[in-house]
């Protein structure tokens, strides 16, 4: 049976291959995966946004994410969302944002919300299963037990990566990668310590998205450490970012907070290039210490494991990757969610009729 499945993102975050953020990447993934497997895919993302599907665009500022900015890019994608829903016989929303509840629509169409983020950051009230046909998907074990409160959640479909996108590569550099948003809670200056100590040179790869905080994080803290042993070299994607991670000694992530999930580490094995990482929500279930690298808890922990590296197998590296994190298993189950979901408003209009 062929779908129609309109998915939403976060409307102040472009969805391309060299978006820094999770939930962009999930939807992408998922957007390639149901072109491919012959099903309608509509996307409201911002104008900006390169998909396989349709994108129906969403008009949102790119500069100063005030907070009269960010409500105004939530009216926009409401408008653009519910223009889709008249346009076109969908058979599910697929919401992404950590501000869903802001645009969810009033339909009877089922709604499936992927939670990317911490529980607890979103509003209590957004996770009340207040619409009948809305289903809400943890996206790792870790996230769920982390949980402060009772939330009724459909399923735990854990993400996932294209493994064909990253390969080891014959000759390794001699540098540390630091990849992902720059912000605060990234803990990106204590990667910066660590490689320090432990003599290496950084590429650092990231947005700086335009929130006040974020911009205050890289000129105060980070921009100062520039040189020409930290290098800084903006958003990448595609093969630039495969070619970064596959000649890196390391990734490291230093993330302060709980982490949901973390595709750059997944994509970073698939490459063969072992993980630091601060042992920080589900970091230890993505990072097997001392086999595909290691978890630290300090800057002097991390850098005496960029120390050790030597002792990490970057051929079980790649092994591990492709037993535990191949997409086709995250996107199986979101098919099938799908299917299900889809079938029972089928069956619900069938007894109307």
């Amino acid at each position: 049976m062929s779908l129609t499945v309109l998915s939403v993102g976060y409307p102040l975050a472009t969805v391309s291959e060299s978006t820094a953020g999770g939930a962009e990447q999930i939807l992408l993934t998922l957007d390639r995966a149901l072109v491919e497997a012959g099903h309608r895919s509509i996307v409201v993302a911002p104008a900006d946004s390169r998909c396989q599907g349709l994108l129906v665009p969403v008009y949102t500022p790119t500069t100063n994410f005030s907070e009269p900015r960010r409500r105004e890019a939530q009216h926009q994608c409401k408008r653009s969302l519910e223009w889709a829903l008249d346009h076109y016989p969908v058979d599910i929303v697929h919401l992404h944002g950590l501000d869903f509840d802001q645009y969810l629509p009033k339909t009877e169409i089922p709604i499936v919300v992927s939670l990317h983020l911490p529980l607890a950051w979103y509003p209590p009230r957004a996770l009340r299963r207040e619409h009948s046909r809305m289903r809400l998907i943890a996206v790792s074990a870790s996230q769920m037990q982390a949980a402060t409160e009772p939330v009724q959640i459909a399923a735990i479909i854990p993400n996932g990566i294209d493994l064909k996108r990253f390969h080891p590569a014959h000759e390794r550099g001699e540098y540390a990668l630091i990849l992902g948003r720059i912000c605060p809670e990234k803990g990106i200056h204590l990667a910066l310590d660590a490689a320090e100590r432990a003599n290496l040179p950084v590429i650092l790869a990231g947005a700086v998205f335009d929130y006040p905080e974020h911009q205050r994080y890289f000129q105060q803290t980070i921009q100062p450490r520039l040189s020409a042993r930290v290098r800084f070299v903006g958003t990448v994607g595609g093969k630039r970012k495969a070619h970064l991670l596959g000649g890196a000694r390391c990734l490291l992530v230093p993330s302060l907070a709980p982490e949901t999930s973390c595709l750059v580490a997944m994509e970073a094995l698939a490459a063969g290039t072992p993980v630091v990482a601060w042992r920080s929500g589900a970091l230890p279930d993505i990072v097997q210490h001392e086999r595909t690298g290691f978890l630290v808890s300090s800057v002097t922990e991390m850098a005496d494991a960029v120390s050790s590296l030597a002792t990490i197998d970057r051929v079980n590296c790649r092994r591990e990757a492709e037993r535990r994190f191949s997409a086709q298993s995250m996107i199986s189950r979101y098919f099938d969610l799908y299917r299900e979901s889809s079938g029972q408003t089928t069956a619900d209009r069938r007894r109307a009729a």
